[in-house]
Parts: C-alpha cells; sequence; structure tokens
C-alpha cells in the first residue's frame, strides 16, 4: 500500500528542490532522511520534512513499520508563483517572479 503526504506553497523554486529530490527517490526513508539532515543547502529541512510526514501518515494510519518504509516517488511540480515589479529606466517596469513548487512523496514498505 502507498501512502502519500504533499506540502504545497513551499515558497522555494521547483529548480532548487529538483536536486535534493533526485538524492532521494528510491531510498529508504531513514537513509533519505539521514542524507537530508547533512546537505549543506535549507531547502533540505523542507524535503525532509514531507518526508517524514509521509513515514508519519504510513505509521500511524495505516499501522506500517517505519523501518521497512521506501521512497516509491518523490515529485517537484511548479505552482502558482508570485508577480513584483520592479522600476526600470525611462518610466517602464520589470516584472520579477518568485516562483513556488509543490512536493509530493509516496512511501510504500519494501518487500522482502
Amino acid at each position: 500500500m502507498e501512502v502519500k503526504a504533499v506540502q504545497k506553497n513551499t515558497g522555494v523554486p521547483a529548480s532548487k528542490v529538483r536536486p535534493l529530490v533526485d538524492m532521494v527517490r528510491g531510498k529508504p526513508v531513514d537513509e533519505a532522511l539521514t542524507l537530508l539532515r547533512f546537505m549543506p543547502t535549507p531547502k533540505a529541512r523542507l524535503v525532509a520534512k514531507v518526508v517524514q510526514s509521509a513515514a508519519a501518515n504510513a505509521e500511524n494510519n495505516f499501522q506500517m513499520d517505519p523501518a521497512d518504509l521506501k521512497v516509491v516517488s518523490i515529485m517537484v511540480d511548479d505552482a502558482t508563483g508570485m508577480r513584483r515589479y520592479r522600476p526600470r529606466s525611462r518610466g517602464r517596469a520589470s516584472i520579477i517572479r518568485k516562483r513556488s513548487s509543490h512536493i509530493t512523496v509516496v512511501v510504500a514498505e519494501q518487500e522482502g
């Protein structure tokens, strides 16, 4: 059985979270959390929080053993971003895009 956790509108661009997510995909939950704990970027804390949430959902709602859980799939999708305007020369304005993302984690029990 697969259990899912989603964090929406993280405030971090998907392009900055995808390298972290690629390192964690397919690993056991314990190993994934250890990898994320020692990452130098503060964005790893967001990903770790979602992985922990998915593991807690599996343990509390479906009585799965947390030691047997594996990250089956983890995705980062673009969310709606904010638009801000910066003044430019000759009375013009340019758009600054503040991008955001959704992080989805799916965990399941390992066979064997």
